[in-house]
């Protein structure tokens, strides 16, 4: 095989993987490993379990396949040796006649996806032939492996990490409250750990804002700048969600706690007496409190009030 078309290849690979392209990638590694169908599995990390998302070349694609995959000793084998593994072999006879037989193949082979930067795993490439694999596919495939991983990984969101601001960690949730890491930043473990955030991003999502910020108190008392973003999560996206950013810090201008939430309550258009309703304080408590906010946020209306306090995230969300 010649060096030249080899590498053309492969470079063709990383472009069609980087802009999303799964079929695309699949066409240029067929100019170096004769394929004549295949499905990409991915493995969703938020529910263990694997499940087909791409697939070409196949008449039909056996609902449960990917998961009986999984439980099969070629596939411990597999991700043991992070190795390609042909079928059928001893321990996938019985895998290889129900879902590849019939369909006319007769060889199929497997590659385990595992991302280069980390090492995380992200689900299968399945490959199938009505023929016999030539010597060398095996290992082509591996070295093809780490790009195509990259088609596999459910984490990803469609929004760049390096929007995610320095120094804050996030997580990404989608209308099922199901929670994604984001690759190359730290996760959160205080979103992710509570349980009613998932029922805050699911409001924002349903919202039409493409982008929200204020201040949560958690369950410990402290107080977190949070920054919510409407981004595609899963397979290329597909599926509706948020990517929620938050890092501990103090409260800005040195407001206090119900400082903030009376802030909060002037920005959605309260009244004092409806404020002082709301949070069971005295009209005369709240305008006390009011003198002070507008003291240290340098404004002398409401209007101004409210315009600087979602400009600047300083609303508490009520989570």
């Amino acid at each position: 095989m010649a060096e030249i078309p080899l590498l053309q290849a492969f470079a063709e690979v990383g472009y069609q993987v980087a802009g999303g392209g799964g079929r695309g990638a699949m066409a240029a590694l067929g100019r170096v490993v004769p394929v004549d169908a295949y499905e990409f599995v991915a493995y969703d990390p938020a529910t263990g379990r694997h499940q087909s998302v791409l697939s070409d070349g196949h008449r039909r694609i056996d609902g449960d396949a990917a998961q009986e995959y999984a439980g099969l000793a070629a596939y411990r084998r597999a991700m043991a040796t992070r190795s390609p593994v042909l079928m059928p072999q001893p321990g996938t006879e019985r895998y290889f006649r129900r879902h590849l037989e019939p369909y006319g193949w007769r060889c199929g082979l497997t590659a385990p996806l595992f991302l280069a930067e980390g090492g995380r795993y992200t689900g299968l490439l399945h490959l199938a032939s009505r023929g016999c694999f030539p010597d060398g596919a095996a290992a082509l495939v591996a070295a093809a492996a780490p790009m195509l991983a990259h088609v596999t990984d459910l984490t990803r969101c469609v929004i760049d990490p390096v929007g995610v601001p320095p120094g804050f960690r996030a997580v990404a949730f989608d209308r099922l409250g199901t929670t994604r890491d984001l690759p190359g930043v730290p996760s959160s473990p205080d979103l992710a750990g509570e349980p009613a955030m998932a029922a805050y991003a699911r409001g924002f999502i349903d919202s039409r804002e493409l982008s929200r910020r204020g201040l949560w108190l958690d369950r410990r008392g402290r107080w977190h700048e949070v920054h919510l973003t409407r981004a595609g999560v899963g397979f290329h996206g597909s599926l509706q969600g948020t990517v929620v950013a938050e890092r501990v810090c103090g409260l800005p201008y040195e407001l206090t706690g119900r400082e903030v939430d009376v802030l909060t309550r002037v920005a959605a258009g309260d009244s004092n007496p409806q404020i002082a309703a709301a949070l069971v304080l005295s009209v005369r408590t709240v305008t006390t409190h009011l003198e002070h906010i507008f003291a240290k946020l340098g404004c002398d209306s409401r209007t101004r009030l409210t315009t600087k306090a979602l400009a600047e995230g300083l609303c508490r969300l009520d989570v």
